[in-house]
């Protein structure tokens, strides 16, 4: 079997956590600890996160998508797809190391998306451009962490609380849609989006397409629509 390779470290934001990236062979993994954060072959639920929204907008002119983390690429190459030639994907990346990871070593991985026309990379914290972006956003997609129980930077949990839920549904358009990537269901997080005002979907994905673990997406709409609960995908 071919042994992993660490190919570089970088600190989480706060400074107490250290992230790895590592190689083995055409495989790449990020770890927290001994948490596996994000791996290459497995990337069903953060395109699907990315589907699902976009479905939700199809057909807007000019939609204007926010991606709160950049991860491995998955989310923002499966929303491009969705998208139209006039959209614009704003992805915010507050570790400036894995944005260097993306242009870098794991550029193959990437496929060229980061020089989408589409594109634009903003090395700084997702929380702070929707707090700046009132009624700015067709969709707000979040996958920052492992979900609203944060275990990289606790700084995170802001943005899963009623006032981040509150300043999420200020920066969106009328109808536009917040999508949240989770590791696992949170009955208290749900709670908190339809007291926030939010019209809410949960979507089980699987991690790698049929198989794998189930991940949480939950669909939080601003406005009225019609809620599909528990929606199996």
């Amino acid at each position: 079997m071919i042994p992993w390779v660490q190919l570089d470290t970088a600190k989480t934001p706060d400074g107490e956590h250290e992230l790895r990236l590592k190689q083995r062979g055409a495989e790449f993994s990020i770890m927290l600890g001994t948490n596996e954060l994000m791996n290459s072959r497995l990337s069903g639920s953060e395109e699907a996160l990315a589907r699902l929204s976009c479905q939700k907008i199809a057909g807007r002119r000019q939609s204007k998508i926010l991606i709160g983390g950049l991860g491995m690429g998955f989310t923002l190459r499966a929303a491009l797809a969705e998208l139209g030639a006039d959209a614009g994907v704003i992805v915010a990346e507050l570790v400036p190391a894995v944005v260097a990871w993306a242009r870098g070593p794991m550029a193959a991985v990437f496929g060229g998306c980061l020089d989408d026309p589409r594109v634009s990379i903003r090395e700084a914290d997702v929380g702070q451009l929707i707090k700046s972006g009132a009624a700015s956003y067709d969709a707000i997609l979040l996958d920052v962490d492992n979900g609203p129980e944060g275990i990289v930077h606790k700084a995170n949990d802001a943005l899963y609380s009623i006032t981040g839920l509150n300043s999420a549904r200020a920066a969106l358009r009328s109808g536009g849609v917040l999508a949240v990537w989770s590791q696992g269901p949170d009955s208290g997080f749900t709670r908190r989006l339809k007291q926030a005002g939010f019209t809410v979907e949960e979507a089980k994905v699987r991690a790698n397409g049929k198989r794998g673990a189930r991940h949480i997406i939950w669909l939080a709409t601003n406005g009225p629509q019609a809620a599909v609960a528990g929606a199996k995908l």
